[in-house]
């Protein structure tokens, strides 16, 4: 053998291993970038007239279901709602309150993330323009905000701005009108809006009216059509929050008085709502008073989730796939009292509900298949837990 061929050899001898080693390093790598991408932070906002303070930070594992506690992480007065820039860098708050700067209004917050910390800092804080506010939701492009006053049963948009501050609002609508129960339907009480998947249209659930309203929406203005189209629920049974599917072709929506799900064909040229079925949340033969709560849907969009205050569950539904009709899978304890909002985790594998009069988050792993629930891992201790939101870690 000469003596150059040998060298040769030698030296593939030497690589291979070294090439081994360096693909070994790079695996190593690629896992850690991965299990980076498994990391989020999800805030809690809350009531604060039972201990809490306002607004407090977790960081979330997804891949064992672990959450670490990072505290408070901005006093505010009755956060009850939050809604998180798709950008992670800015979080929004509803304040639900009825006095604001002497105004008969609740408030809304803006709030920079702080990468390190989690911390909160307050960009700053405007008028509700009604009072109570209960919700806040970002359009498709994160520009504007638009908050639903219960009490005053009005809705407003808000311009989101370079810096993340809110500007004056662009849009006001007040509502009109009351329904059968006198109690809690004596007036209008906008719930909760939800905004189509092209961002053309948003829909506001009016508990008060048993109504949906469908406004057209100029995402360019920030302005709400004039004359909305109105579905209509069943008389008492208070539409509270709802959910599109992804593809935009079906709207959910939980009703809290009755605690049932009804789901609606969505037309997106027109923007129109046609109900095709209603459904329980609730056991058969429940005979306690029970008040819906929240409705998600998997980010698979095989199933459909709503929570119970009174049975203090969540109901789970598969999602037909070509007619979006439901279909009962279980009804779960939610192991606390009044579980008001739940959130899924970004991967859809993990659901934590928050059980605001046991003052406690439980985590729930969701089956992929099945879309069972299966408790994991201790509770989390939090005063008055209302709404959770999940971030990427920056």
């Amino acid at each position: 053998m000469s003596l150059t061929r040998s060298c040769r050899r030698s030296t593939a001898w030497i690589l291979v291993p070294l090439l081994a080693l360096a693909l070994s390093a790079l695996s190593v790598v690629g896992n850690a970038a991965d299990a980076a991408r498994q990391k989020y932070l999800f805030y809690v906002g809350t009531y604060t007239d039972h201990g809490s303070k306002g607004i407090y930070a977790y960081r979330f594992d997804s891949a064992t279901g672990e959450s670490t506690s990072l505290g408070l992480a901005a006093e505010t007065t009755a956060p009850s709602f939050l809604a998180i820039a798709s950008s992670g860098k800015d979080l929004y708050t509803v304040n639900e309150i009825s006095k604001f700067n002497g105004q008969s209004s609740g408030a809304v917050s803006a709030f920079a993330i702080q990468p390190a910390t989690a911390k909160l800092t307050l960009l700053n804080q405007v008028a509700s323009r009604g009072e109570g506010p209960a919700h806040i939701a970002l359009d498709r492009s994160g520009k504007y905000a638009l908050v639903s006053n219960y009490d005053s049963g009005n809705v407003a948009v808000f311009p989101v701005l370079q810096d993340g501050r809110l500007g004056e609002a662009t849009a006001f609508v007040q509502h009109k009108g009351s329904s059968v129960n006198k109690e809690r339907q004596e007036g209008p009480h906008a719930h909760a809006a939800a905004f189509s998947p092209d961002n053309r249209f948003v829909v506001v659930a009016d508990l008060g009216l048993d109504q949906l309203l469908v406004y057209r929406f100029d995402a360019t203005a920030g302005t709400l059509g004039s004359d909305p189209q109105i579905a209509r629920a069943m008389p008492g049974a208070g539409p509270r929050h709802l959910v599109f599917d992804a593809a935009g072709r079906h709207l959910y929506v939980i009703d809290e008085m009755q605690s049932t799900v009804v789901t609606y064909a969505y037309d997106a040229a027109n923007g129109t709502l046609s109900e095709l079925q209603i459904v329980s949340a609730l056991p058969k033969g429940f005979a306690r008073t029970s008040e819906a709560a929240e409705i998600e849907m998997h980010s698979s969009g095989k199933f459909l989730f709503a929570s119970n205050r009174g049975d203090d569950s969540i109901a789970v539904f598969a999602v037909d796939g070509k007619d979006g009709r439901l279909t009962p899978v279980e009804i779960v304890s939610t192991g606390g009292k009044t579980p008001r909002n739940f959130a899924l985790d970004p991967t859809g594998t993990w659901l934590l509900a928050a059980n605001q009069d046991s003052d406690s988050i439980v985590v729930f792993r969701v089956d992929p298949s099945t879309g069972h629930l299966a408790r994991s891992g201790p509770e989390l201790h939090v005063p008055s837990p209302v709404c959770v939101r999940f971030g990427p870690e920056q």
